[in-house]
C-alpha cells in the first residue's frame, strides 16, 4: 500500500459573527485529500481532512513543510506491521521530523489535518467506522452508539438583540438539541447577564446552558462574571481567561463552585499536563475541551488522555471542541463525555452525518467505514469542488 497523491485547498467559512475575542469575517480552513492505491469493495481509499474552526487555513505550512516530508518518505516506512495499512504513529513521526519541541502554535493545526485524513484511510482499509477501530485498539472494544452533543452558538452579530438570541436557542431545541452554549464577554457584565437570563427562559434548566468567554478576561473580570453567573448555575463557565494563564484558572476554580471548562486552545500533552498540575481543575466537575484536530491530531490526543489517566481523571470529563465527525468518532470510540456541535455556523464542516439527526440531545455514529464524511453530502461537494 502507498500514498499516490495529496491535494490541499483553502476554503472560506467567513461570516459576520463574532465572539468576545475575534471576528470570523475572514475565517477559512484547509481541506485535504490523501489518495492511496488501496481499494475496498472496488473503491479507491481516499482520506479526507480539514481543520476545526477558529484557526485559519494552514496552506503554507502544509505545502512547504509537512506534506513534502510525507511525500518524500519511503512508502514502507509509513506502514504498520501487516504492510497493508498505514500506521498513524509512523506518519506522525515522519511529518514531525526535525521539529523542535515547544512553540506549538499553528503547526499543530497543520499536522492535525494530515492526521485526520490518515485515520480516515486506516479505518477505511480496515472496513470499520473509526469509532469501532478506536474502541478496539485503545478502548474496551465497545462503542458508545450515541454521543451527547450540545449546540454551540449565541455569537454576537450586528443587529442581533435579545429576541434574536432567544429565537436561536429555540431553533436548537426544535432541531433536537437539549443543551446549548452561548458567548459572553463581548459586552459589559451588566449587558451580558440579561442575555444569559433570556437564553435560560428558552432552554429552561440552567444545566442546559453553558457560557463561553473565549479567553477574553483578566482576573478581575473573570471573578466578576463568576459572581454574576453563580446564581444561575449554568452548565459550565468556559475559557474565562487566556488558555495558558493557569494561575487565573486556578483562582477561578478556587472562587467559583460551578463547573468550568477549558482546553480548546491547548495543543500538546505537555500543555494539558501543565493545566492539570497548575490550573486547579477539579475532576469531579470541570470539563476538558482539547480539540483533536487543532492539537496535532488523534496521535497527540491519545497522549493527552494518558495525562488524564495518570492523574485519575475520567475520559467522560472530555468534551472536545470542533463540532465535526472526527471528534464525534473519537468521543464514541474512547468514551468521552460528549461532543460540541455547530448546527447553524461554519457549514458544511460543522455537523454530522445526514443519516443521523439529533434526537433528544444525542447523535448516532454512521455505520460506514472511516470517519463517515461520505454520509455528509454538502461537505463532500466542497471536497469534490476544490480537490
Amino acid at each position: 500500500m502507498r500514498i499516490t497523491d495529496i491535494k490541499e485547498a483553502r476554503v472560506s467559512i467567513a461570516s459576520d459573527i463574532a465572539n468576545a475575542y475575534i471576528s470570523f469575517a475572514k475565517m477559512d480552513v484547509s481541506i485535504l485529500a490523501i489518495y492511496t492505491d488501496a481499494k475496498v469493495d472496488g473503491r479507491q481509499v481516499v482520506g479526507y481532512g480539514f481543520n476545526s474552526n477558529g484557526r485559519y487555513a494552514q496552506s503554507g505550512l502544509l505545502r512547504e513543510r509537512f506534506l513534502p516530508r510525507l511525500e518524500e518518505a519511503d512508502p514502507a516506512s509509513l506502514l504498520d506491521d501487516s504492510g497493508r495499512n498505514l500506521d498513524p504513529f509512523k506518519v506522525w513521526a515522519t511529518v514531525m521530523a526535525n521539529e523542535k519541541p515547544g512553540g506549538h502554535g499553528e503547526r499543530s493545526v497543520a499536522v492535525g489535518i494530515i492526521d485526520m485524513a490518515i485515520w480516515d484511510i486506516v479505518a477505511k482499509v480496515e472496513n470499520k467506522p473509526l469509532a469501532q477501530l478506536l474502541a478496539e485498539r485503545f478502548g474496551d472494544g465497545e462503542v458508545d452508539r450515541r454521543v451527547s452533543v450540545y449546540a454551540a452558538g449565541g455569537y454576537y452579530h450586528p443587529g442581533k438583540e435579545i429576541q434574536g438570541l432567544q429565537d436561536e436557542m429555540r431553533d436548537y431545541l426544535e432541531m433536537g438539541y437539549v443543551a446549548t452554549k452561548m458567548k459572553i464577554g463581548g459586552v459589559p457584565l451588566e449587558e451580558d447577564l440579561p442575555r444569559v437570563e433570556a437564553a435560560l427562559e428558552v432552554v429552561g434548566e440552567a444545566s442546559r446552558l453553558a457560557v463561553d468567554a473565549n479567553g477574553r478576561f483578566g482576573l478581575q473580570d473573570t471573578l466578576a462574571f463568576a459572581d454574576g453567573l453563580a446564581p444561575f448555575g449554568v452548565r459550565w463557565y468556559e475559557e474565562a481567561g487566556d488558555p495558558l494563564d493557569y494561575a487565573l484558572q486556578r483562582q477561578l476554580c478556587e472562587h467559583y463552585a460551578g463547573p468550568t471548562a477549558t482546553g480548546e486552545n491547548l495543543f500538546s500533552h505537555q500543555d494539558v499536563r501543565n493545566l492539570l498540575r497548575h490550573g486547579g481543575m477539579r475532576p469531579d466537575r470541570d470539563i476538558l475541551q482539547m480539540d483533536p484536530v487543532l492539537s496535532y491530531g488523534l496521535v497527540e490526543y491519545l497522549r493527552m488522555l494518558d495525562e488524564l489517566h495518570i492523574r485519575g481523571w475520567s475520559t467522560r470529563q472530555c468534551i472536545p471542541h470542533g463540532g465535526h465527525q472526527f471528534a464525534l468518532n473519537i468521543a464514541a470510540g474512547l468514551k468521552l463525555g460528549g461532543n460540541e456541535s455547530y448546527p447553524r455556523v461554519f457549514a458544511p464542516f460543522g455537523g454530522f452525518a445526514d443519516s443521523t439527526p439529533i434526537e433528544n440531545g444525542y447523535v448516532a455514529i454512521p455505520a460506514m467505514p472511516g470517519i463517515g464524511f461520505e454520509d455528509k453530502a454538502e461537505l463532500m461537494k466542497v471536497f469534490h469542488a476544490h480537490l
